[in-house]
């Protein structure tokens, strides 16, 4: 344990690893290892870019060389025990010689977990859960999504200052402001998959396209999974089937089904755009996990409302949330505020 003073720093630092810029939100971790050499000095350090690549402690170790041999490994997530695109990174760090690792948040994933029970075999000195908080932080989405077995969901709405996402007559160009609109492609882009149901497709006809600050087209590499649900049949000409990005259309109206065909893809944020009837679904279903809502300085004292009937007739029945952010967004008549959500649990 003579490098124990050290491993704060370098947990610290590890974090900071696996968030460099470019490492991809998903479908992998993010991870940082960061190896501190017998001597207690900082011998090297790596962090994971994606799936199919080295993971973060192969990273480190390779950069090490033969400072690893008796050195501590210091790592945002218990090493792996799995053998896929990539060996186990526990094995990896017997055969190097790391004579005690440090690890930051347990592995929730049964597929790779079991690097603790290995290493301890081994002989090597095996400590967990520090800075653990923090390493979740950075994985939050992908741990959700592993733990729960499906897609973690952020359901955006836009709305005028009385609860409309329309005018009565269906137009809705204005209710939210182009700096919102701006905002929603930043949005689009920290997902892997966008929802709408069939209808939204039949009447708006969107093209569910992540743009940049320009209202530009990202590549097609760098375009979400386009889902519809439902089980009306799409017309061949509509946008969302064109070729700026894939499309899978999910024949039902249960989001449980929905989310578990998207979770056999391997998709692990959903960001749901769909109409009012989509969003009350997932609402009753209890499968909206967060909530994006821009809403315009604008009254309209009847229109279309941004979610349909969810059965409460009283008001000890509202669905409440926990704000967790406030911003607003432009000025003057191009303002909105972004109210950031998440559903409060029965009880609290």
């Amino acid at each position: 344990m003579a490098n124990s003073s050290a491993e704060p720093a370098a947990m610290a630092r590890a974090l900071e690893l696996a968030q460099t810029p470019g490492a991809p939100l998903g479908p992998n971790p993010r991870v940082g290892c960061v190896i501190i050499a017998a001597d207690g000095t900082a011998a090297a350090e790596g962090f994971h870019r994606g799936a199919g690549s080295v993971h973060a402690e192969v990273d480190a170790l390779r950069h090490a060389g033969d400072r690893a041999r008796g050195a501590t490994a210091v790592v945002t997530l218990e090493p792996c025990n799995h053998t896929g695109r990539t060996g186990p990174c526990a094995q990896a760090m017997i055969e190097a010689g790391v004579i005690r690792v440090v690890f930051a948040q347990s592995d929730p994933n049964p597929v790779a977990s079991g690097g603790t029970a290995t290493l301890t075999a081994a002989g090597v000195d095996v400590e967990g859960g520090l800075l653990a908080d923090e390493a979740r932080a950075v994985n939050e989405v992908w741990t959700f999504a592993v733990e729960h077995q499906r897609p973690f969901v952020t359901w955006k709405l836009a709305t005028t200052l009385d609860g409309w996402s329309a005018a009565a007559d269906g137009t809705s160009r204005w209710v939210s402001s182009a700096p919102a609109r701006r905002d929603t492609h930043r949005l689009r882009a920290l997902c892997d998959t966008i929802l709408v149901g069939t209808g939204t497709v039949l009447v708006d006809d969107p093209q569910l396209t992540v743009r940049d600050e320009n209202d530009v087209p990202l590549p097609r590499d760098r375009q979400l999974l386009r889902a519809v649900m439902g089980r009306r049949e799409i017309p061949t000409d509509r946008r969302v089937l064109d070729d700026a990005a894939d499309t899978v259309v999910l024949h039902t109206r249960d989001p449980h089904e929905a989310l578990a065909e998207l979770f056999a893809r391997g998709r692990q944020h959903v960001l749901l755009e769909g109409g009012p009837t989509l969003a009350a679904a997932f609402l009753e279903a209890e499968v909206a996990d967060e909530v994006v809502a821009y809403v315009s300085p604008t009254l309209l004292g009847a229109g279309r409302s941004a979610v349909g009937d969810l059965g409460i007739e009283t008001i000890a029945d509202a669905l409440r949330f926990d704000v967790d952010d406030v911003t607003v967004l432009g000025e003057g008549p191009e303002a909105n505020v972004r109210l950031t959500m998440a559903p409060r649990e029965v009880g609290s």
